[in-house]
């Protein structure tokens, strides 16, 4: 996928699928996501659970987490704000 259709892809997508697409992109698995937010955060809190509830949608990482995500997976920082406040809308409807 070209770097602009991805980003195209990616636009109004809640960011618990913004995640698996991102993570998807770089050939990781949720256990090495979580590993590598791990080593970037030094917070040692975080495992494969936590980053499976997020991209299932059930739970939305803070403002925490996304600056982490951000840097792990190389989504811009207003991409993973943006994406939180349309998996928080989403969630409103249901």
């Amino acid at each position: 996928m070209s770097g602009e259709v991805a980003v195209a892809a990616r636009d109004s997508m809640p960011i618990g699928r913004l995640i698996r697409f991102a993570r998807h992109e770089r050939g990781l698995t949720q256990y090495q996501l979580a590993a590598e937010l791990v080593t970037v955060s030094g917070n040692e809190s975080l495992g494969r659970g936590e980053v499976s509830r997020w991209e299932r949608g059930k739970r939305v990482p803070g403002p925490y987490w996304q600056r982490h995500l951000s840097r792990v997976l190389d989504v811009p920082p207003d991409e993973l704000r943006a994406a939180a406040r349309t998996a928080k809308q989403w969630r409103r409807r249901q």
